[in-house]
Order: C-alpha cells, then structure tokens, then sequence
C-alpha cells in the first residue's frame, strides 16, 4: 500500500518537474501529469540501475535527473499523439 502511495507522490513531483522544464504550456490535468510522472519515474529508475546508477549515498540526484528526462520524453510522446500541444 505505502508503495503505491509513495510512487503517485514520486510520479507527481516528477511530472510536476518534468512540465516546469518543457517549454510552452501543456494541456495536462494533474492526473495524466502523476501518471506520466509515473511512467517517467520508473524509465529514469530503469535506466539509472542499467547505468549502475540506482543507489548512491545521500540523495540520488543522477536518478532524479534521469527520471525527469524520461518523463519529459513520456509527456512530449503523449502530447503529439493525443495533439494536445498547444
């Protein structure tokens, strides 16, 4: 339970930091923004522990980085094939 939490809190704050680092305005209500941050969240998570990455002292910045570059991928992704770009 406490996981699935933890990744719609992770999954928005991701979201959130991927849209503020887009440019332009994106027509995303705060639902699609926690999923897509999601989806983000757990490519960037992937792809950091290939990277050997995952798990770093302290806070793990690389995977934090890596993640908002994945969830920006997954909203521009989103956004050309629903054409909600505006």
């Amino acid at each position: 339970m406490f996981e699935l939490i933890g990744m719609l809190v992770f999954g928005g704050v991701i979201g959130a930091l991927a849209r503020l680092v887009m440019k332009g305005e994106q027509d995303l209500s705060i639902v699609w923004t926690i999923i897509l941050g999601a989806i983000g969240a757990f490519l960037g998570g992937s792809i950091a522990g290939l990277l050997g990455v995952a798990q770093t002292p302290g806070i793990d910045w690389i995977r934090w980085i890596v993640s908002v570059v994945c969830a920006v991928g997954v909203i521009s992704v989103f956004e050309t094939v629903t054409g909600r770009k505006k």
